[in-house]
């Protein structure tokens, strides 16, 4: 049996599997909207800096650079000569070791900014980690005809947990104090960690070939690198767009209060009738043409947008409605992609292999983010949008093409009919 067989492994059942993943999305969620939300806001409302507050932002890298260390992860996930699989040998304890920094950030009350920095990038550093075991054995245990609502159920938790993290955290912190929200974020992440802790992962089939999961094997392959080049022309028009959504409500005269509400509750109800449509797409068309359509839709409300943007009278309650179906666009995007990339992963080193898709998306991500920033900033919001505008079009027609250059029969399927 090759490394990379499309053999099926033993599974487990996948509502077991759903809820398991999606407590485990949930918490990586909860911990990066207190780093990237929660935390600047404190910071910035107790006084400091905003060169300050920027430095929360470190903790991201870990995650952008966690295809490093995931060939390390995945070894002793999938040990060499050994039918074994030990995702709950990393995920558990990873989980419990969060829990134990929010907990040592309740001790401490609201640290040094230098201790509460070097906790925050501990805490991202264990998060990232237990990600790429998590990612391994989702792609694993989810069946194709399962990948569509699997990614759902992640991109889903993935919103409500960034809502608690950045939402909940606030406002426990600011009626109870920081002692009490950090110690609340590190229970619920021990509550979250439950369905993940009656997992009894299956062996791996008998005759699965030896492999030492590495990045070379893993950019050897050329399904691996087309679908690193659609993860980024999937990605690069919605993330230069995104940065700077809120920041344009602003400035045309939409308040405060309510870009919160826009960015919160707003925000996760779009992305949630975004995940929805996204499964439902996949059910009905497969991975690859729901990605397709995803593309198309996402491109649509990029154009759609820009032309408010470029329309110096339109109502900001346009802008507003086009931001919320911009977000349930890109919501979309994510459970579609992602099912698709699930199935370009080797089943040998799964975790490998998503880890390298997910860091593409993060450093389109971060560029388009500092893109977004210098091109609004001297040359108009009318350039940033409309050169998101021009990316969400070319991609509607890079990634048909380019899938259209991989192989008929992936590694691990991704249709979902």
């Amino acid at each position: 049996m090759s490394p990379h067989s499309s053999a099926a492994p033993a599974a487990l059942p996948a509502a077991q599997v759903m809820a398991a993943i999606g407590g485990i999305y949930m918490a990586q969620s909860v911990v990066g909207g207190i780093a990237f939300q929660g935390v600047p806001a404190l910071l910035r409302d107790g006084g400091a800096r905003l060169d300050q507050v920027g430095l929360a932002y470190l903790a991201f890298l870990p995650w952008a650079l966690k295809f490093l260390w995931a060939p390390l992860v995945e070894r002793r996930r999938l040990p060499q000569g050994s039918l074994q699989r030990r995702t709950r040998g990393i995920v558990l304890p990873g989980q419990w070791l969060l829990a134990a920094l929010l907990f040592l950030l309740a001790g401490l009350g609201q640290p040094a900014l230098p201790v509460l920095l070097a906790v925050l990038g501990l805490i991202a550093l264990v998060a990232a980690t237990i990600d790429i075991a998590c990612d391994g054995f989702a792609v694993e245990q989810l069946p194709p005809g399962r990948r569509g609502w699997g990614n759902a159920i992640q991109v889903g938790a993935s919103y409500l947990g960034m809502f608690l993290g950045a939402g909940l955290f606030l406002i426990l912190a600011a009626s109870q104090g920081w002692r009490v929200a950090a110690a609340a974020m590190g229970g619920l992440i021990l509550l979250l960690t439950l369905p993940f802790s009656l997992v009894r992962e299956p062996a791996r089939p008998a005759g699965t070939a030896p492999h030492r999961p590495s990045l070379a094997h893993a950019l050897g392959r050329p399904a691996v690198r087309l679908s690193l080049a659609i993860t980024v022309a999937f990605q690069a028009g919605t993330r230069l767009a995104y940065g700077m959504t809120a920041p344009l409500l602003l400035d045309r005269g939409v308040e405060l209060a309510s870009v919160g509400w826009i960015n919160g509750a707003g925000g996760v109800a779009a992305g949630l009738a975004g995940t929805l449509a996204g499964a439902l797409a996949i059910q009905r068309w497969g991975a690859r043409q729901a990605t397709a359509a995803a593309m198309a839709v996402q491109a649509g409300a990029l154009a759609a947008f820009l032309a408010v943007v470029l329309d110096g009278s339109a109502a900001p309650s346009w802008l507003i409605a086009l931001a919320l179906f911009k977000a349930g666009a890109m919501a979309a995007g994510f459970v579609t992609l992602y099912a698709f990339l699930m199935g370009q992963a080797s089943l040998a080193q799964a975790g490998v292999d998503f880890t390298l898709f997910q860091c593409a998306d993060a450093l389109t991500a971060t560029l388009g983010g500092l893109a977004a920033g210098a091109l609004a900033q001297h040359l108009g919001y009318g350039a940033c949008f409309g050169l998101a505008a021009a990316l969400g079009a070319a991609g509607t027609i890079a990634v048909p093409v380019l899938m259209r250059r991989l192989a008929p029969h992936p590694v691990s399927g991704e249709r979902s009919v």
